[in-house]
């Protein structure tokens, strides 16, 4: 199963370091300063916010099965082994790629657009002037109008012109044949409702998750290619996330610019130390410009890169106790960098 193979994936980069909870806040894009510098440190772009309404009931359920398939060894902390099958399986590695990163769900925004526009220009071609939008969402509505308007949409060469994109677009697409079926599937036109889930999982004998996670994969490997087709890129237009800071690490930022320095930064925004200090981790794993060596040397640097390769680890008190000179702010710092 996709998911379960994805679990293992994000369980072996975590590397038996982390709680299980880890892959859960992970995958749902939780903001927190421990799950970005994760992200940065384990290297797991990818999955981040790949599914941000995954319940805590179905992610146990699927950890239950991998235990069950004796992939995965629990403790009671929380923490897990993988099994020496598991570790086999987890490094078949992923049945499909993604871009969470720098989509964090706007991939959906994206079809929500798409689809209203097809189900409206649909509608036109047919002389229809009235009908129930598949999208209700107001600002998806407001958006998909404008586009309309500003497309001359009434001419009529906006359906064709759109319907070429669509289709040259897939075409080229690095994806299965499944899921660009999944993606035309989904739309909706005149007396042509959008499949559901439960009808595409039973046609395709997957699991309702798997076949939203190759949707989902497809839709992320599209985005990265419309900028060629002027009318999927403008329906596309701000949801790819280029500098993905979080807002507080964006003042942060800011500031660190004007020449403040980390002291003197959290005094001016009344924040602890320990805070700013997250900031820059999170800076040093986003911005390849970020003046790491402000804070560590590049000597320091291959330390801490010999350290994690000797040791087979990221703990930090683990590189605390092999590199005493350094702080934890410092190994946080270096592991960020190492894993952009």
């Amino acid at each position: 199963m996709i998911f379960q193979q994805i679990l293992l994936d994000i369980f072996l980069k975590l590397n038996n370091e982390r709680t299980v909870a880890s892959a859960y806040h992970l995958l749902r894009g939780k903001r927190s300063g421990q799950t970005i510098q994760d992200v940065g440190i384990f290297s797991l772009h990818c999955y981040f916010s790949v599914l941000p309404k995954l319940s805590r009931k179905t992610f146990d359920e699927f950890v239950e099965k991998l235990i069950a398939a004796g992939y995965l060894h629990m403790e009671e902390t929380g923490y897990y082994t993988l099994t020496a099958s598991g570790m086999t399986q987890a490094q078949q590695g992923a049945p499909c790629t993604f871009a969470g990163w720098h989509y964090r769900g706007n991939e959906h925004i994206f079809y929500a657009r798409l689809s209203l526009i097809v189900q409206a220009l649909s509608h036109q071609s047919a002389h229809i002037k009235a009908f129930i939008p598949i999208q209700r969402d107001e600002a998806i509505q407001s958006f998909v109008r404008q586009f309309l308007v500003r497309h001359q949409y009434q001419s009529g060469a906006l359906q064709v012109l759109l319907l070429q994109e669509i289709t040259n677009s897939l075409q080229t697409l690095t994806v299965t044949e499944e899921q660009r079926e999944l993606l035309i599937n989904r739309l909706t036109g005149v007396d042509l409702p959008g499949f559901t889930w439960q009808q595409l999982a039973n046609q395709a004998g997957r699991t309702e998750m798997d076949m939203q996670l190759l949707y989902i994969s497809a839709l992320h490997q599209w985005l990265e290619q419309v900028a060629q087709y002027p009318y999927l890129a403008d329906i596309a237009q701000q949801l790819r996330i280029e500098m993905p800071l979080t807002e507080s690490a964006y003042q942060t930022a800011k500031l660190f610019e004007q020449g403040f320095s980390l002291e003197q930064i959290a005094y001016r925004r009344n924040l602890k130390q320990s805070t700013i200090e997250d900031h820059f981790v999170e800076l040093a794993m986003n911005d390849v410009t970020f003046p790491i060596e402000y804070f560590v040397k590049q000597e320091e640097l291959v330390q801490v890169q010999h350290t994690v390769s000797t040791y087979a680890t990221k703990k930090l008190k683990v590189l605390r106790e092999a590199l005493p000179h350094l702080s934890y702010f410092q190994l946080r710092l270096a592991l960020a960098r190492g894993g952009n």
